[in-house]
């Protein structure tokens, strides 16, 4: 008698015995840092709200209904409505995309490039105006801001194990904590994100204070780096043989 197997639960699922290669999580790593660098541009260049961290906007939107602040609102809601189509968009181009630990698929890597490309036109414009853009220009940059990032927070949440949060480390904080006291084991990818935030926001932060029309570059470049990264052969590693972070 012929044993019945069982169903796959997860039809889209591509299961791997590997994790995900060096060159992903480096991949990850120049997406964090080009996170970082658009949120100083957004926070200190355009409006004081940030592109991809809603949590904090949330908070923004709320101090600045509280006093009044009729400009804040504005800002702090083109930036939450931007990361919701955002990352509405990425969720509709990847939907019945199939996931594997070792690479992104091709619809992973398309929405990183229109998010590239996006953030490019964003950059000629700020640099066209000398890194002080009009109020309805301004405005228009702060929700295009807030797409890129919903779009890149989909495409990592698409990506699956293959990936990591890009535009918001808080839970990453927290979770990397406690797996390492529950755990005694930490990893290094992990602190490499945040060093990378804190690298691409001051890189744009220079920019800003120095040379401010460059300042909306510094994403596109990481951005670039990160598509071109991703897209090298990958040295996987045996599913196990080191902690993932």
């Amino acid at each position: 008698m012929a044993i019945k197997q069982p169903r796959r639960t997860e039809e889209h699922q591509v299961q791997s015995k590997d994790g995900p290669g060096r060159s992903l999580r480096i991949a990850v790593v120049l997406l964090v840092a080009a996170s970082g660098a658009v949120e100083s541009v957004s926070f200190l260049g355009l409006d004081q709200v940030f592109a991809g961290v809603m949590t904090s906007n949330l908070a923004l939107l709320g101090m600045a209904a509280g006093r009044g602040e009729g400009a804040g609102v504005t800002a702090a809601v083109l930036a939450l409505t931007g990361f919701g189509l955002g990352a509405l968009i990425g969720a509709w181009c990847t939907r019945g995309s199939a996931t594997a630990t070792t690479h992104w698929p091709r619809r992973i890597l398309g929405i990183l490039a229109a998010e590239a490309v996006l953030l490019a036109a964003g950059a000629l414009v700020w640099g066209l105006t000398g890194g002080t853009p009009g109020v309805r220009t301004r405005d228009l940059m702060q929700f295009g801001a807030g797409l890129a990032m919903g779009a890149q927070s989909a495409a990592m949440v698409a990506a699956g194990q293959a990936a990591a949060p890009t535009t918001y480390l808080t839970g990453t904080l927290a979770t990397y904590i406690v797996k390492g006291i529950h755990s005694g084991r930490q990893g290094i990818w992990v602190p490499l994100r945040f060093a990378g935030l804190v690298a691409g926001a001051a890189a744009s932060a220079t920019l800003l204070k120095g040379a401010r029309a460059w300042a909306a570059l510094p994403p596109v470049v990481l951005m670039v780096c990160a598509i071109a990264i991703a897209r090298v052969p990958l040295g996987s590693r045996p599913h196990g043989s080191a902690h993932r972070s």
